[in-house]
């Protein structure tokens, strides 16, 4: 089963200001639950004049009790345990046109419900600024704006059978053309009435729950997107570097989040 989730917005600011926040955005006040960032691959393309980048961010994330009362430990794996997640966040960047797309997408839990995000920020067209110039001329405040569009899919194949399961059923049954075909051509097991009603329940339960924390997810988004552009506003890159160490502290105190990490893993207790 698939869910779509779209909204539009903008911000009060610059295109070049937007696209250098968005990288600059963990940590903020409104982004506690990102532990890191690492950058996986950068490059830029001369000849399309493009940035691409591929990071991945380590969130504290956790499903929702509700859902885990109904989940299999088996299917969960350890992540459910250390309450962390991986996030992969792939992005281009083209600074002469004035546009740039992002995807992000989970990897924990992919089994129980995928979550894909894509947005495109976007300066204002010539024209559109034009038409909303009022007799403004070249003052006109849209031409300050970055305008976003943003949309998530949710895919639940919860109770569904994979690729891995297809595997496991070719290995257990003897080698030979004449047998793996006949697996092949096998209709996949028929499910009562209750049963397929109720893993469709399910997975319509768990997308509407992962729509409803992405839009809260997106609030909180363009709350520290803001933060940031004021930052970056009032004291440039060096007061987004300063803002970006107290956030730190507050978050994780001055020994920064791994020390602390290495201490709990170790059993050692944190000094009071």
């Amino acid at each position: 089963m698939v869910k779509f989730y779209e909204s539009s917005f903008n911000y009060e600011y610059p295109f070049p200001a937007v696209s250098l926040a968005y990288f600059l955005r963990y940590p903020n006040p409104y982004a506690k639950h990102v532990l890191s960032t690492d950058v996986i691959d950068r490059h830029f393309d001369p000849d399309s004049q493009r940035l691409y980048t591929t990071r991945l961010h380590l969130k504290r994330s956790k499903l929702p009790p509700a859902v885990l009362k109904l989940m299999p430990k088996g299917i969960l794996g350890s992540s459910s345990d250390t309450g962390q997640s991986y996030i992969l966040e792939k992005s281009i960047v083209d600074v002469r046109e004035g546009w740039m797309t992002t995807e992000t997408k989970n990897l924990e839990w992919t089994g129980i419900l995928s979550v894909i995000e894509k947005q495109c920020y976007k300066r204002p067209s010539p024209n559109a600024a034009a038409a909303e110039s009022t007799g403004q001329g070249s003052d006109n405040p849209r031409q300050g704006t970055t305008d976003v569009i943003s949309s998530t899919t949710f895919v639940s194949r919860f109770g569904q059978g994979g690729p891995r399961t297809n595997r496991r059923r070719m290995e257990a049954m003897p080698s030979g053309k004449e047998t793996a075909d006949n697996v092949l051509e096998d209709d996949p097991p028929k499910k009562g009435f209750l049963s397929s009603w109720s893993t469709a329940s399910l997975q319509r339960t768990i997308e509407m729950m992962g729509m409803r924390r992405t839009r809260d997810a997106l609030l909180k988004s363009k709350d520290g997107m803001n933060v940031v552009l004021g930052r970056l506003r009032s004291g440039g890159l060096v007061e987004v570097l300063e803002g970006m160490r107290r956030d730190r502290e507050t978050m994780y105190g001055p020994e920064g989040p791994w020390k602390r990490a290495w201490k709990h893993g170790n059993g050692i207790e944190d000094d009071e």
